[in-house]
């Protein structure tokens, strides 16, 4: 019973990672460091490696899910799966109807996440500012030169999932946010709500496809990533922290609907929707920041 009730919550904590992980802007990553579960996601993940394979393909079941640390992956990856399949239909429904305003509670997730990545660097030198000045750029010129619409194909899908599902498990960096960037945000939120509708196995074809990208993702791209963040900790986060600032031009809330002579702007509410996206972020860092005082006193 001990047992079921630990991993039932694991389950609920990788509900909130899936919530964190549909909103652009706030890291599931991160979800799972305040929870206490980052550093067991991240060891399970990189056990899946050769000894893994080797003891799958030699019939040795058990140990192998021992080996992956399986029954804590699985729980989480239902919690995760539960909390986005709940709030992708929300999630279209609100860019369907309050753009502006959805727009603008992104602008503010983001830029808050942006501050408290340059925020936890210390030492600062000259070089870090033309590093950081070298991922604002690229994040602006990438955001600019992309294409409004990208392709739907199956190739592009897969690609996409490889890179978000990287995002999705470093704190401080949001998978919604590269899908944003990748142009395929609204899309896949729209392929995960139109599961019930008449199209069922086109979407189950393109979820399967982008689930399929973020499995080899999670075997190869973020073994990398983890590894240039052990290596170059501070430059990666500073490029990193860069192209999220250059990349905000994507986000701008007027950016992304038709303002004709007229168009009601809802200037006052998208401060507001900003603000809130702002200060959620503050309050999500800094019950993070307690958590983890009181776990290194502890």
């Amino acid at each position: 019973m001990k047992k079921l009730l630990k991993y039932l919550l694991v389950s609920l904590k990788g509900m909130c990672m899936g919530a964190a992980d549909v909103v652009p802007g706030v890291s599931g990553g991160t979800i799972a460091f305040m929870t206490g579960i980052y550093e067991t996601l991240v060891g399970s993940i990189n056990s899946i490696d050769a000894t893994a394979v080797k003891l799958l393909f030699t019939g040795k079941i058990r140990d192998f899910w021992k080996h992956i640390n399986g029954t804590f992956l699985v729980f989480l990856a239902a919690g995760i799966l539960i909390s986005v399949f709940s709030l992708a239909k929300l999630m279209q429904f609100l860019l369907a109807n309050h753009p502006i305003q959805t727009w603008a509670f992104f602008f503010g997730l983001i830029v808050a996440s942006s501050i408290f990545i340059l925020k936890g660097i210390k030492g600062w030198k000259w070089q870090d500012f033309i590093i950081l000045a070298a991922g604002i750029a690229t994040g602006a010129v990438v955001c600019t030169l992309s294409p409004t619409e990208t392709p739907d194909s199956l190739w592009f899908i897969f690609i996409c999932g490889g890179i978000a599902i990287c995002a999705m498990i470093l704190p401080g960096i949001s998978g919604s946010f590269i899908l944003l960037i990748l142009g395929k945000y609204e899309y896949i939120m729209g392929t995960i709500s139109g599961l019930t509708s008449g199209q069922f196995g086109h979407n189950l074809l393109v979820l399967g496809v982008f689930g399929a990208g973020a499995v080899v993702g999670l075997l190869s791209f973020s073994k990398f990533l983890h590894w240039l963040l052990g290596r170059w900790h501070k430059q990666t986060l500073l490029a990193l922290a860069g192209f999220i600032i250059g990349s905000l031009v994507k986000v701008w809330p007027w950016s992304n609907i038709e303002t004709a002579p007229g168009t009601d702007l809802h200037i006052w509410g998208a401060v507001c929707f900003a603000l809130a996206g702002l200060i959620l972020v503050t309050g999500i860092e800094i019950a993070g920041s307690k958590l983890s005082s009181n776990k290194s006193n502890g």
